[in-house]
């Protein structure tokens, strides 16, 4: 898989979940698309290229579009009921290469069905997930063991059947020892051999999650928004009410 084709899957996943065109991350300035797959009142804004794409529930347009008139990307992203910004990582092929494993730790792969084993496990919530029925969208994960006990995981949550995110976990003891990159790295060429483009996501705030993403052989590919349901259901709704009561 090279990375022509990379971006294109990326684009297309995009394209889906916002409900605009693949082409439209193409254009310059806001380009706006009424998202009929979220619940209303939804809001997300997405950069990637040249675009920001401003997806949201169709009555929000109107107000939306006067709002962000002659508005740049930087000035689209901080208007305030926006809650936070995820940075998004794809494989960089052009210098992907497995780093080595440190053989200090034992290592397993597990996939498919071998992953409920992992149930009831603590403390790797970025990288393995299971609902109250017992059900994980995680796909594929990579343990690093010591002394029989895991104290560190890669893992992969199906995202969209093509594409895969990736995220890991390192108890506090083993950390900064280069184990989370070497699992992510690890797991991403595992995961490109299936015909599967893996991600990295990592909130703007988010350091050493984003070096971990530099390092392991991904770069950024987008930025977006977290999903915001303007609801009056966050916190910050009422927080913003108080604050504009006392200025």
């Amino acid at each position: 898989m090279d990375q022509t084709q990379i971006l294109n899957t990326v684009r297309a996943h995009l394209a889906g979940r916002l409900c605009c065109a693949p082409e439209d991350f193409d254009r310059d300035g806001v380009v706006f698309a009424a998202n009929t797959r979220e619940p209303a009142p939804f809001l997300e804004i997405c950069t990637m290229g040249s675009a920001t794409v401003v997806s949201a529930s169709e009555p929000l347009l109107p107000r939306l579009k006067t709002l962000f008139a002659g508005k740049c990307r930087d000035e689209v992203f901080e208007c305030p009921f926006v809650y936070g910004q995820t940075i998004c990582y794809v494989p960089d092929v052009r210098r992907l290469n497995p780093l080595p494993l440190n053989g200090a730790y034992t290592y397993e792969l597990l996939q498919g069905a071998e992953i409920n084993r992992l149930q009831g496990i603590r403390g790797f919530e970025n990288s393995l997930a299971f609902d109250e029925n017992g059900k994980t969208p995680t796909c594929i994960v990579l343990c690093a063991k010591k002394g029989g006990e895991i104290i560190g995981l890669a893992g992969a949550s199906d995202e969209a059947g093509n594409m895969w995110e990736v995220g890991v976990d390192v108890q506090p003891a083993h950390r900064r020892g280069g184990l989370a990159t070497a699992l992510v790295s690890q797991l991403t060429v595992t995961i490109l051999k299936k015909g599967i483009v893996p991600f990295y996501s990592a909130s703007v705030t988010n350091l050493g999650s984003q070096s971990v993403a530099s390092r392991s052989g991904y770069l950024p590919c987008w930025v977006s928004t977290y999903r915001t349901v303007l609801d009056g259901s966050s916190s910050y709704d009422a927080l913003l009410r108080e604050l504009k009561t006392k200025i």
